[in-house]
């Protein structure tokens, strides 16, 4: 069975609230370098450890911000942001510009899937994810379809 879906155009908005999401999920960590550098107060008691842990931790928050800002800004990327149609099925998901125009990326590339209210996302790394809302697919049977694959390849918990 092949799922054709109809077309849809990714939000800028979107794209980069998931993807600090999946910055967040991945790097939770981070936060305890933040804290480690304000532990230094107690070493040398000043403010400045403190706030110079805050700022670091927001610079790097801010680095984030900027690099998934940019890649909506790119021009190589443009295609990204246009609407496009999707034709999963279980060797392949095929981004599809046009009926000529299009993109396989078969299961082995996507590293993990979250199953959302509204979505699939399907992450191919810490900045590229797809992002597939319900409302895309034709019926209810799709959207199962879609999950059963996902669980088939070990993709989402079963």
């Amino acid at each position: 069975m092949i799922v054709k879906t109809k077309k849809y155009k990714l939000e800028t908005g979107t794209y980069i609230k998931q993807g600090l999401k999946n910055i967040l999920k991945e790097q939770w960590w981070v936060v305890f370098i933040a804290i480690a550098i304000a532990c230094g107060y107690f070493w040398i008691p000043s403010w400045w450890w403190i706030s110079m842990a805050l700022l670091a931790y927001a610079l790097y928050w801010l680095f984030w911000v900027i690099q998934f800002a940019g890649v909506t800004q790119m021009e190589q990327n443009k295609v990204m942001f246009e609407k496009l149609s999707y034709e999963i099925d279980s060797r392949q998901v095929l981004m599809k510009i046009n009926s000529k125009q299009g993109m396989p990326i078969k299961w082995e590339m996507i590293k993990k899937a979250q199953i959302k209210d509204k979505a699939y996302i399907l992450v191919l790394s810490k900045a590229q994810f797809i992002h597939l809302p319900f409302k895309i697919f034709n019926s209810q049977n799709e959207i199962k379809f879609i999950e059963t694959i996902l669980k088939r390849k070990g993709l989402v918990a079963s």
